[in-house]
């Protein structure tokens, strides 16, 4: 399970918005390669951005991995719509992060097979 800590800035959180955060966040585990899954952890901040048109909501969603910290900020008028495409950007950048430090094991398997079918 991704260790996982919500704050709130301005916002009082209650249970809903607690539980859709640990349900999108946490979600994001899946994407995590599985020897950093012990040492990750995740800092997500919901904040209240005053503008001059009307309130915005700002998701910044902060993932400590090995030899990396990864960083993701979201500003949009939902905090809901804020959390969701937050988690998206830290799941687009948690594929690079573990297309580059994964291990090498699966594309060896797929350079035997195809070493396997053009040697027949």
């Amino acid at each position: 399970m991704l260790k996982l800590t919500i704050e709130g800035v301005h916002i009082n959180l209650d249970g809903d918005l607690e539980k859709y955060a640990n349900k999108k966040i946490g979600g994001l585990e899946k994407y995590v390669p599985k020897r950093a899954r012990e040492s990750a952890h995740a800092e997500v901040i919901l904040k209240r951005v005053p503008s001059k048109d009307k309130n915005k909501f700002c998701c910044e969603i902060t993932l400590h991995l090995p030899h990396e910290i990864l960083n993701c900020k979201e500003t949009t008028q939902h905090l809901y719509a804020a959390i969701d495409v937050a988690s998206a950007k830290a799941r687009h950048q948690l594929q690079k992060y573990k297309d580059e430090h994964g291990t090498p094991r699966l594309y060896r398997r797929l350079f035997d097979r195809r070493s396997r079918q053009t040697q027949e």
